[in-house]
């Protein structure tokens, strides 16, 4: 009789993503999929491109008095990112 390893689909996906990618990568997606709880409906409406790069977080806006507040707000919104994803993801952020 042969007996099979039986695991969750779950752990298997993430198996894999640490076998190519690193768990790094599914920590990155975890941030960025965040956005727009941290930052709220409206700046979420108003990111064009979001993209995570050796700890940095770059974020692109439409608009240039939205990326001027968001600048005063780097350091909470790295921090409240950071604790939604559960260890610290985002070193930076970098608009634009």
């Amino acid at each position: 009789m042969i007996y099979y390893d039986v695991k969750p689909l779950s752990d298997l996906i993430k198996e894999f993503y640490e076998l190519h990618k690193g768990s790094d990568y599914l920590d990155e997606q975890k941030a960025i999929q965040c956005w727009p709880n941290v930052v709220g409906p409206f700046i979420a409406s108003h990111t064009i491109d979001l993209s995570i790069k050796n700890g940095v977080l770059y974020v692109r806006v439409d608009s240039d008095a939205l990326r001027s507040e968001l600048s005063y707000s780097k350091t909470l919104l790295m921090k409240n990112l950071n604790e939604r994803v559960g260890k610290e993801v985002v070193a930076e952020i970098v608009l634009s």
